[in-house]
């Protein structure tokens, strides 16, 4: 099958094939219905024309509906995903549901010839986000797009830029990279088990360290081989639905060093016991010709050629972009065009590092990821 010109897109549906034209209505099914479809996903279709929401299914027919509800929307509700997921009105969907689902539910979707955007992390493990991969290879006619990682929309470019000058830029051969995201929230009196703390909803995920990784791999490409360590210092939390205390496996505290394919070294430290940090969170690159710094907080950077003051580095024209996840996703739809944030293949390769991660920390060896 030829793909068609660069205002529309071709879809399977039940073995007929349909084309998106400009002005044409896509319906969106919404698979789960937590924060970030709530602050992000939800308000951002709605301000693309010729979107609509049009079905939302979460864990119970009544949560979907309170949903709804909440938000004014007259639109088919229900606690089973499958009944999006199968609905001819459906023509992709947004799937929000922890990581335990996404394999399961974004395959399901591509099968039924929907479209997926899936949120973050893509999987529970790298063979999960291998199947999800596999799956929409065998659909290359639908639009398979992740979530990105956001914290580095407006740097990533110009950083990816100084990094590939090499020898040839301000920046040189970047040889070391630090990066640290630490803060206390595990310090609470009483903290309360999240999902992010449960191995199965969350699977091989740590904290924000998939996240990281996703960026890095933007920044200098995939990963060789790496050591990690971690530990879990808040080992029980409060589960709020039943008033127990909960083990806790998930690290709360985790240090890798990795090995890039370029060569560069990566230093990660991750953090939620880590109260008061005496340094900002970020990222700190050091080249064989001067010193790059990422501020986390403010997507901002800052320069300093060897023996140096740091100053602000502007970043590179026309690379400037803030959220636009949603409007990607439909663009692509519409016209073909390309997932750059975030494709599957980048999601697998993010997921590999993940689980050499978990290996390299449970087994206490290096682990060199193929």
């Amino acid at each position: 099958m030829s793909h068609t010109h660069c205002y529309a897109s071709l879809r399977y549906h039940l073995g007929a094939v349909e084309v998106y034209s400009m002005g044409e209505t896509i319906r969106i099914g919404l698979i789960g219905a937590g924060g970030n479809t709530r602050v992000r996903h939800l308000p951002e279709f709605q301000k693309i024309a010729d979107v609509e929401i049009v079905a939302i299914a979460n864990r119970s027919n009544e949560s979907a509906s309170a949903f709804a509800a909440e938000f004014n929307l007259e639109v088919e509700t229900s606690g089973d995903p499958y009944q999006v997921i199968g609905s001819s009105d459906v023509d992709a969907v947004c799937i929000g549901t922890w990581p335990n689902k996404h394999r399961e539910y974004t395959i399901a979707a591509l099968e039924a010839g929907k479209h997926v955007l899936v949120e973050a992390r893509m999987a529970m493990n790298a063979s999960e986000a291998a199947d999800m991969l596999k799956s929409s290879e065998a659909h290359p006619d639908l639009v398979s797009q992740i979530v990105p990682a956001p914290m580095d929309f407006k740097s990533w470019r110009t950083i990816k830029r100084l990094v590939d000058e090499g020898e040839s830029g301000e920046l040189g051969t970047v040889r070391e990279v630090h990066i640290s995201v630490l803060n206390g929230q595990n310090l609470a009196p009483s903290p309360e088990l999240h999902w992010r703390d449960q191995t199965e909803l969350s699977g091989m995920n740590i904290m924000m360290y998939g996240i990281t990784v996703e960026m890095i791999h933007r920044w200098l490409g995939p990963t060789k081989e790496l050591i990690a360590d971690g530990q879990t210092f808040i080992s029980k939390k409060l589960n709020t639905d039943t008033g127990e205390m909960i083990e806790v496996d998930i690290p709360d505290s985790l240090s890798v060093v990795a090995r890039q394919n370029n060569g560069a070294r990566v230093i990660y430290n991750l953090s939620t016991v880590a109260g008061t940090p005496t340094s900002p969170n970020g990222a700190t690159l050091f080249g064989s010709k001067g010193t790059l710094a990422w501020s986390f907080a403010e997507d901002a950077l800052s320069f300093a050629a060897l023996g140096g003051t740091p100053s602000p580095y502007p970043h590179d024209d026309r690379s400037v972009f803030g959220w636009q996840v949603e409007s990607d996703f439909v663009e692509s739809i519409r016209s073909n065009a390309p997932v750059i944030l975030t494709n599957f293949q980048d999601g697998l390769e993010y997921m590999k590092v993940v689980e050499a991660t978990y290996h390299a920390r449970t087994d206490g060896k290096r682990v060199v990821i193929n």
